[in-house]
């Protein structure tokens, strides 16, 4: 969504407690320490980890690309502005909101090595 800082911390604690989420991951490139600090006004008991996206987006996307072409990522319900995302961007276009969250947020379920498949609800 784009909105103030708050209005996008507060959808994003909303949607962690609808999904009883584990934790929200947020690239810090461009907020830093304020993304954090925004959330934590919402809700400071969130659990929350930041990422630095240090390599460039089509490198950082391979290993989840490798696992949808596996079969082990499954979209359960119509995402269709993802799914644009997934399908059209090119490397050296503009940065889609929707793909860098996905791979960042697939990165850290992978990182923790519990997930075998990933759904998407």
């Amino acid at each position: 969504m784009q909105g103030s800082p708050h209005a996008w911390a507060k959808q994003a604690v909303t949607a962690y407690g609808k999904w009883k989420a584990d934790r929200l991951v947020a690239e810090t490139n461009q907020g830093g320490e304020m993304v954090r600090q925004t959330i934590a006004s919402v809700d400071p008991t969130v659990s929350y980890r930041g990422v630095h996206a240090s390599r460039g987006k089509f490198t950082r996307a391979e290993p989840i690309s490798s696992l949808y072409q596996q079969g082990r990522i499954h979209h359960v319900g119509c995402f269709m502005e993802l799914e644009d995302e997934l399908c059209s961007w090119q490397p050296g276009a503009d940065s889609p909101n929707r793909l860098d969250a996905m791979v960042h947020g697939f990165t850290a379920l992978m990182l923790s090595k519990k997930v075998i498949e990933i759904t998407v609800v």
